[in-house]
C-alpha cells in the first residue's frame, strides 16, 4: 500500500488490532479504538526488531518519513535504534520539570549566592511554577516566555514582568551550566516594561515631614525604625533589615556588614553616628532579644525588604510626599552629604559602591575615619532638620 495522508486518515478500526505496510518494514498499526501508530520492522545483529516512533495525526506522514530516515541512519551506524529510543524516552521521563528546576535553582544557587533569593522565590512561586510547573524545563520555548510576560503586563505590572524575565533568564542560565537544558528560552527576549531611572531626593522640609509623619503612618514601629536607620546610615534596604546584633559594635560605634550580605561581596564597616546609636536603643527595645535587629513575625528570620516598600507605599497618601521608596532614602542621604561638602569618594565609600582592582580589597578600611566624620556630620545635619534648627547646607569637612 502506498501511504498518503488521505489513505492513512481513511483507515478505520476493526474488531482486532491490525497493521498495514508500505514496504521496507515501514507500517501503521491501528488499534481497536482507532489509535494509529507508526511502526518499523528491522533486524539488528541478525535478530528481528520492532519499534514504534510516533502516532498519527500528532506525527504526520511527512514527519514520520523523516523520523524513519533518522532511525535507519542510526542502524547503518551499527546502533540499535529501538534501544536508542528507549534510552531517549527514559531520559525524557527523568528530565526535570520547571517546578523541580525552580526548587533546585533556589536550593543550590540562589539561597547560597544571591542576596535577592527571597525575591527570586516569590517570583517563581507567583508566576512561574503555577504556569509551567508540570512541564519539562527543556520544553519551554521563547514563545512561552513572551506569553507569560504579556500576561503580567496585561494585569498592570510591566516592571514586575521585567523582574520575572530576569529571574527566569538566570534560572535557565544556571540550568545550562548544570547540563539540565541545552538552551535558554529567554534568549533575545527584551524587557517588556520601560524602566525609568529614579533620581528622587528629599529636600530638608520633606525629610522632616517624612520623619515625623512616620509616627502617624499605618505601619509597625519596626518598619518606622528601619526606614529611619536607612536614612541615617545611607545603607541598602536589604542590609538594614537583614542586620544582626552580632554585627553591631556599640562600644566603638561600628556596624560591620559581612561580605555575604554585601552587594559587592566585600565586608563593609559603617560608622554609627550618635543619632544612629540612639535609634539602635529603640530598635533593641522592640527586638525583644532576637538576634535580628528587625525580626520577622514569622519564624527565626529577618523582616524582608519588601515589607518596607509595601508599608511605605501604603502610607504615601498620608505622608503627602508623592512617590518615594526606601531606596530614595539612601539616595537622599548621599545627595545631602555631597551638598554639605563631603567628597564624592567618601560618600562612595559610605555607600559601599563596587570598586575594581586589588587596591580596593586592601584599601577598604582606610577611609573609616573619613566615613566616621562624614556620617557624624550627616547625623548632626539630620538632627537640625528634625528640630527645625537647620542653618546651612554646607559643613566644613576638610579632613573628610
Amino acid at each position: 500500500m502506498k501511504f498518503t495522508d488521505k489513505a492513512i486518515a481513511a483507515l478505520k478500526p476493526k474488531a482486532e488490532r491490525y497493521e498495514v505496510w508500505e514496504g521496507n518494514g515501514f507500517g501503521c498499526r491501528i488499534s481497536r479504538r482507532g489509535v494509529k501508530s507508526w511502526i518499523w520492522l528491522y533486524r539488528f545483529q541478525g535478530k528481528p526488531r520492532r519499534m514504534t516512533f510516533g502516532s498519527y495525526p500528532t506525527m504526520g506522514l511527512a514527519t514520520a518519513r523523516v523520523r524513519l530516515a533518522e532511525v535507519q541512519e542510526t542502524l547503518t551506524k551499527g546502533q540499535d535504534p529501538g534501544a536508542t529510543l528507549v534510552v531517549a524516552r527514559q531520559a525524557d521521563r527523568a528530565a526535570e520539570t520547571v517546578a523541580e528546576l525552580a526548587s533546585d535553582y533556589l536550593e543550590k544557587h540562589a539561597r547560597a549566592h544571591k542576596r535577592s533569593a527571597a525575591e527570586d522565590e516569590r517570583i517563581l512561586a507567583k508566576d512561574i511554577v503555577p504556569a509551567w510547573g508540570r512541564r519539562k524545563a527543556k520544553e519551554i520555548r521563547r514563545r512561552d516566555v513572551i506569553a507569560l510576560l504579556d500576561r503580567i503586563v496585561e494585569r498592570g505590572a510591566p516592571i514586575q514582568a521585567n523582574r520575572t524575565l530576569a529571574v527566569v533568564r538566570k534560572m535557565f542560565n544556571w540550568a545550562i551550566s548544570r547540563d539540565l537544558v541545552e538552551s535558554n528560552p529567554c534568549h533575545l527576549v527584551g524587557a517588556p516594561g520601560k524602566e525609568t531611572r529614579r533620581d528622587r531626593v528629599l529636600s530638608a522640609a520633606e525629610i522632616a515631614r517624612l520623619w515625623h509623619g512616620l509616627d502617624e503612618a499605618g505601619m509597625s514601629e519596626e518598619v518606622r525604625l528601619a526606614l529611619r536607620l536607612q536614612l541615617v546610615t545611607g545603607q541598602r534596604r536589604g542590609e538594614v533589615v537583614g542586620a544582626e546584633w552580632s554585627e553591631i559594635d556599640r562600644e566603638n560605634g561600628i556596624w560591620t556588614i559581612p561580605r555575604e550580605k554585601s552587594k559587592n561581596g566585600m565586608s563593609h564597616r559603617v560608622p554609627l553616628s550618635p543619632l544612629a546609636l540612639e535609634l539602635l536603643d529603640s530598635i533593641e527595645a522592640k527586638a525583644e532579644g532576637s538576634r535580628w535587629l528587625f525580626p520577622s513575625p514569622r519564624g527565626d528570620k529577618p523582616m524582608t525588604g519588601r515589607a518596607l516598600n509595601h508599608a511605605l507605599g501604603r502610607s504615601l497618601g498620608q505622608l503627602g510626599l508623592g512617590n518615594i521608596t526606601p531606596h530614595d532614602l539612601r539616595r537622599t542621604a548621599a545627595s545631602h552629604m555631597t551638598s554639605m561638602g563631603i567628597s564624592r569618594l567618601t560618600v562612595a565609600k559610605i555607600l559601599n559602591h563596587a570598586e575594581a582592582g586589588v587596591t580596593a580589597v586592601y584599601d577598604r578600611h582606610s577611609y573609616d575615619q573619613a566615613k566616621q566624620v562624614a556620617l557624624a556630620a550627616w547625623g548632626s545635619r539630620l538632627s537640625e532638620i528634625l528640630t527645625g534648627n537647620a542653618k546651612s547646607n554646607i559643613v566644613a569637612l576638610h579632613h573628610a
